[in-house]
């Protein structure tokens, strides 16, 4: 039997944006998944394309921001571009009941000027790739002392990539006590050394 997204302890403005696009009834990962996440758990989660992890996630990070505070607050790491832009597409459409809730993007090939401009208005939520956001943290123009919810969103593509040393410097300059989501559709052995070098007690 499919459960509803009203009986989740999510703010009015997220119930409102679910009814608006049209989401009833969660997915497996999203009724097995955001109950955890929304208690501030650590969770690994398999899924793949079309299974419903970018609204999962997505709802437990945009639920723990403060709107009043205009600093990063949560940070989701994609291997590409085109991804980067889907998850901030999608987290915009959850969002759009939720006023002032500015969400960046931050990837290659764009223009570098433009990013900092965007950053010095601040920002609730950042999404890109590990490479141009560690550039942004190495310069200082992204601080993530504020950072409270950490999403890797396919795990497995950003380490057959070559990111993970960019991810592990980025994660260097992140608060130890914040809430670390990892999301893969394969799990090889190193994975689950990362997810024990970056996480805390997580469910599975």
């Amino acid at each position: 039997m499919s459960v509803p997204f009203t009986t989740l302890p999510l703010r009015p403005e997220l119930l409102q944006g679910i009814a608006q696009i049209g989401y009833e009834t969660m997915t497996p990962i999203q009724e097995k998944g955001l109950p955890l996440m929304l208690e501030g758990q650590d969770v690994i989660g398999q899924a793949k394309t079309g299974s419903g992890k970018t609204a999962a996630f997505g709802l437990a990070l945009l639920n723990a921001i403060d709107p009043e505070l205009r600093k990063t607050q949560a940070l989701v790491l994609c291997p590409t571009r085109e991804l980067a832009d889907q998850v901030a597409m999608a987290l915009r459409q959850l969002a759009q009941r939720m006023s002032n809730t500015r969400i960046l993007t931050l990837c290659g090939g764009r223009p570098y000027r433009d990013q900092l401009a965007a950053l010095e208005h601040g920002n609730h939520i950042v999404v890109g790739t590990p490479g141009r956001i560690g550039k942004h943290v190495q310069k200082r123009s992204l601080r993530l002392r504020d950072l409270s919810v950490l999403v890797l969103d396919e795990a497995d593509r950003m380490m057959d990539m070559g990111f993970i040393d960019q991810v592990m410097d980025i994660l260097y300059h992140a608060p130890i006590d914040r809430q670390t989501l990892l999301f893969s559709a394969t799990f090889p052995p190193e994975i689950e050394v990362l997810s024990t070098s970056i996480q805390r007690r997580p469910q599975t």
